[in-house]
C-alpha cells in the first residue's frame, strides 16, 4: 500500500457519519474522532504541513472554527505563522472585513490588518470544501491585504456541493489540495 492509500483509509477510518445532522436528510462528517486520535491528528497535520512547505506559504491562514484546530498546529510543524480568519466582531481593532452570501442568507469574517502584508504567500487551511463561500471570502481577503493566495488546503472535499468550481477562478491558478474527495 502506498503512504498515500495509507493515510487515506487512516483519515477515513476516524471520520464518523452522523445522518441527519444538522437537519434531516444531511450526512454530517465529524472529525473529532480523527481529533481524538494522535496519530490521526499527527499524520494530517504532517500532510497539510507538506503541502504548505510544497506551495512555498509563509503564513497559515485558518477559518473559523476548525480551520484554527487544523490551521494552528500546520503552521507550528511547517514553522510559519498562523492567522485567524474570524467571524465579524471578534477580533479587536483594526480588521479588514468580506462579507460573502450563504445558501440561505450572509455572513461576514475578518482578518486583523496588519497580520498579513506583500510578500506573505499564504495557505488556507480548513477542515471541509463545501460551497467554497468562506474559502473564497477568505481568499478575497488575503488579495486585499497585498499578500498573495499559495492555496488552499483541506481535510476534505464535498464534491457534490460545487466548490471547486466556485473556487477556481478566485484562486487563479493556486493550487487547491484536498487529502479526501467524498
Amino acid at each position: 500500500m502506498t503512504e498515500l492509500t495509507d493515510i487515506t483509509a487512516l483519515l477515513l477510518s476516524r471520520i464518523r457519519d452522523v445522518p441527519d445532522y444538522p437537519e434531516p436528510g444531511v450526512m454530517f462528517k465529524d472529525i473529532t474522532p480523527l481529533l481524538a486520535d494522535p496519530a490521526a491528528f499527527t499524520a494530517l497535520t504532517d500532510a497539510l504541513a507538506a503541502l504548505a512547505t510544497d506551495a512555498g506559504a509563509t503564513k497559515i491562514v485558518g477559518l473559523e472554527a476548525r480551520g484554527f484546530i487544523l490551521g494552528a498546529p500546520v503552521a507550528v510543524r511547517a514553522g510559519l505563522g498562523f492567522i485567524p480568519v474570524r467571524k465579524a466582531g471578534k477580533l479587536p481593532g483594526a480588521t479588514l472585513s468580506q462579507a460573502y452570501d450563504l445558501e440561505y442568507g450572509s455572513a461576514e469574517i475578518e482578518v486583523h490588518a496588519e497580520d498579513l502584508t506583500a510578500g506573505d504567500r499564504v495557505l488556507v487551511v480548513d477542515d471541509v470544501l463545501a460551497t467554497g463561500g468562506t474559502a473564497e471570502a477568505s481568499i478575497q481577503l488575503i488579495r486585499r491585504a497585498g499578500a498573495e493566495v499559495a492555496g488552499l488546503a483541506v481535510l476534505m472535499e464535498l464534491g457534490f456541493l460545487g466548490g471547486r468550481a466556485r473556487l477556481e477562478p478566485a484562486l487563479a491558478g493556486a493550487p487547491l489540495e484536498a487529502l479526501l474527495k467524498v
